[in-house]
């Protein structure tokens, strides 16, 4: 079953699908695209994206980052503990066949658990990635920072809203792929969750342990209110 790119950071799923499967299929995206395609041009467009991830009552007091050359950067400050931005393809598991894509833009809105203990490190992947190093240098970098524990497991109750309409996850779903939210959870526990089993509505799966175990589960509504497609009009394999 194919699921969301950038939701596969989430899993690895396997953001493959961008879903949660691994490829062993040629990539159409071998090597990062100059940085320019990876940005918004209009900081408020953006903005507006980030918030889309949550419903209003919760991203309208939410801190946002947008993307800048060199990292994120905080566009509006909040007072609900929640930080909404907009990701982009390298926030995907490094096995992901579209880690480099362009096109991907998946907004996320972590609540307080999550930005303590898990903001960082796709903050600093983002980094490392906008100062030129390799997909290689950044794998070293990350095993390094778990290894130090400058990178930690996720706090209990670390979570987060992919609700909007507006997203592009992965080519393979075309968009936004479906309203879901996920948890972050350490390292080898996707099976206590039984995500990933047959029937079950959780998806995940532990990646390497350089990586964030991300769970998701579909929701009924967008983030404005409006209702997700039926199961049958998912269109996935």
């Amino acid at each position: 079953m194919k699921k969301s790119p950038l939701l596969f950071f989430l899993l690895p799923i396997a953001l493959a699908c961008k879903c949660y499967a691994q490829s062993t299929a040629p990539t159409a995206y071998p090597t990062m695209a100059p940085v320019a395609n990876y940005l918004i041009e209009s900081r408020q467009d953006e903005i507006a994206l980030a918030r889309s991830a949550a419903p209003p009552s919760v991203s309208s007091g939410a801190t946002v980052l947008v993307l800048g050359k060199r990292g994120y950067e905080t566009a509006a400050k909040g007072n609900n503990g929640f930080v909404c931005f907009v990701e982009r393809s390298w926030t995907a598991p490094f096995s992901d066949p579209e880690f480099w894509n362009p096109k991907e833009r998946a907004p996320n809105c972590f609540n307080a658990n999550a930005v303590s203990s898990v903001l960082a490190q796709y903050v600093e992947r983002t980094e490392w990635v906008l100062a030129g190093l390799s997909k290689e240098q950044i794998i070293e970098k990350a095993q390094a920072a778990f290894a130090n524990h400058h990178f930690t497991d996720p706090e209990a109750g670390s979570f987060s809203f992919m609700l909007s309409k507006q997203g592009y996850l992965s080519d393979d779903a075309s968009g936004p792929w479906l309203p879901h939210v996920m948890f972050f959870v350490p390292h080898g526990q996707a099976t206590a969750w039984a995500a990933g089993i047959d029937g079950s509505p959780i998806y995940g799966a532990d990646g390497a342990p350089y990586e964030p175990t991300v769970l998701f589960i579909p929701v009924r509504r967008w983030s404005d209110g409006s209702p997700a497609p039926p199961p049958s009009d998912l269109h996935l394999h």
